[in-house]
């Protein structure tokens, strides 16, 4: 394996403090990006939907929990299906506990289109607490662009909620959301990175083709 050059602590302190500098202008940009985020116009949520949730029937301004805000992970879960997404997977094992964000008066909760009696024990088998609805039989996943003839896709939805009345402010998909994933923050701090094809990594490091090593967490041993 072509592994990093051996220098001495000086040279490797003045190194980093160069690369500081870069990542300094990169926190920058991404602060400045937040605030440009925090100014986008919204739109109104017209339609009345009706999900199966925890606790029975759930409009859509019930998922806020009685918060101003809420943040929904649109997993891909296509109702009949035997497959389960492993990045969308993947992404839910990075999340960490919902009480830093509802102290910020802020839910986070998991919305997919088969019905609830094929996510519950999906659910029960990954571990997951956080609170997971279905919105079989509604145009949810269809209205917000998740949905069409091209398949289902994933994504992330940011909602504000005034009175009964709900807007989505924002949404990301891709690597926008898999910005929010900490294996893939971690991955990126270290000499082998993420070890995909795609990146710009020296000759002679481990690599694989993208997304071929992501299983469900208690499949790796398999």
């Amino acid at each position: 394996m072509n592994l990093p050059p051996v220098v001495s602590s000086e040279e490797w302190q003045a190194a980093r403090e160069r690369l500081l500098v870069k990542e300094k202008e990169a926190t920058r940009a991404r602060d400045a990006l937040a605030a440009e985020r925090r100014r986008l116009p919204m739109t109104r949520i017209e339609k009345e939907y009706v999900f199966e949730g925890p606790a029975g029937k759930a409009r859509l301004a019930d998922v806020f929990e009685g918060r101003r805000q809420l943040v929904v992970y649109h997993f891909m879960f296509t109702p009949g299906s035997s497959h389960r997404c492993e990045g969308c997977s993947m992404f839910v094992d990075n999340l960490g506990h919902p009480a830093h964000l509802n102290a910020r008066d802020t839910t986070l909760a998991l919305i997919s289109r088969a019905p609830l009696a094929e996510l519950t024990p999906f659910k029960e088998r990954m571990g997951w607490t956080l609170p997971w609805y279905s919105s079989y039989g509604t145009d949810f996943n269809t209205d917000l662009g998740l949905t069409s003839e091209a398949g289902e896709s994933f994504g992330l939805s940011v909602f504000l909620r005034d009175g009964d009345d709900v807007y989505r402010t924002y949404f990301t998909t891709a690597r926008g959301v898999e910005a929010l994933g900490s294996n893939w923050t971690f991955l990126d701090l270290t000499p082998l990175g993420r070890q995909e094809t795609w990146e710009d990594t020296p000759d002679g490091r481990p690599q694989t083709t993208p997304y071929s090593w992501w299983r469900l967490h208690d499949d790796y041993d398999k």
